[in-house]
């Protein structure tokens, strides 16, 4: 996953707001807490266009076809989060999804927030609240997520995480450099965290 930059809260915390394809078509459902106005639901295919956007205004997240996006917001709703201001608007979301071989670990794909509600550890809040869902839902109990060497905010986020969660947090390269065919790109390393505290 390559993560959008945050920015970072003043307290000694420094929690990130952001780091670095599925289809729904009912009403999200809400959950988590509002605070700041801002509320957490599952995504919808109405949130798709919307998540393509945060991601591509990023600047660092590899961007992918905004169908990418609808079909993730159908399909993978169940294990990804959206959080909306006041008037409704997709201001940050994590998309992720279970790994068919291993059941109860969440893969985190991609964690943007939009860059007027940074600063405010929204990206924390989108994460925890995801995993709260999703270990009492789905019986998860681990974490990965893959971060590109030197995303400082990336890195913060998930150890942070790992750190309230009381879970290790484990770490060897799943991509190397030379495997993708499109280019040069960093390679992506693997963060395990878990088992997640109960």
């Amino acid at each position: 996953m390559t993560a959008a930059q945050a920015d970072l809260r003043t307290d000694r915390a420094e929690i990130p707001d952001a780091v670095s394809d599925d289809v729904s078509t009912g009403a999200p459902d809400a959950f988590g807490d509002a605070t700041g106005g801002v509320s957490f639901g599952r995504p919808s295919v109405a949130d798709g266009a919307a998540l393509w956007r945060l991601a591509k205004d990023s600047g660092t997240l590899d961007v992918n076809s905004s169908y990418s996006y609808l079909l993730w917001c159908r399909d993978f709703a169940a294990t990804s989060v959206v959080a909306r201001d006041a008037g409704g608007e997709a201001v940050g979301f994590v998309t992720g999804y279970v790994r068919p071989d291993r059941p109860r670990t969440l893969l985190v794909w991609q964690v943007a927030v939009d860059a007027g509600h940074r600063g405010r550890g929204l990206a924390a809040r989108l994460l925890d609240t995801l995993a709260a869902r999703v270990t009492t839902d789905l019986d998860v109990t681990d974490v990965e997520t893959t971060i590109t060497p030197g995303n400082t905010a990336s890195e913060r986020l998930f150890t942070s995480f790992a750190a309230r969660h009381g879970a290790p947090c484990e770490r060897e390269v799943l991509f190397a450099a030379e495997q993708f065919p499109d280019g040069p790109h960093d390679p992506e390393v693997l963060y395990r965290i878990g088992p997640l505290a109960r």
